[in-house]
């Protein structure tokens, strides 16, 4: 009796994976990346730290101590 239970369960569980119809797969749109026109952009950073390191040439080079009072 357990046999015929179990092999009853295992059928109906099997067919219900089957149940439904046949759908068309969902595309997703292709995505197309626009070219830049200017490469402006890639000349920030050296023209920085140029101008970082012209600013730290010029604030530094002070050996002498403060005067003492």
């Amino acid at each position: 009796m357990k046999k015929l239970l179990l092999a009853t369960a295992t059928v109906f569980l099997a067919t219900q994976t089957f149940a439904g119809n046949l759908v068309e797969p969902m595309m997703e749109p292709e995505v197309v990346e626009a070219a830049t026109g200017s490469s402006g952009g890639a000349m920030i950073v050296p023209i920085l730290m140029i101008v970082l390191m012209a600013a730290a040439i010029a604030s530094g080079g002070n050996d002498t101590p403060p005067p003492q009072v």
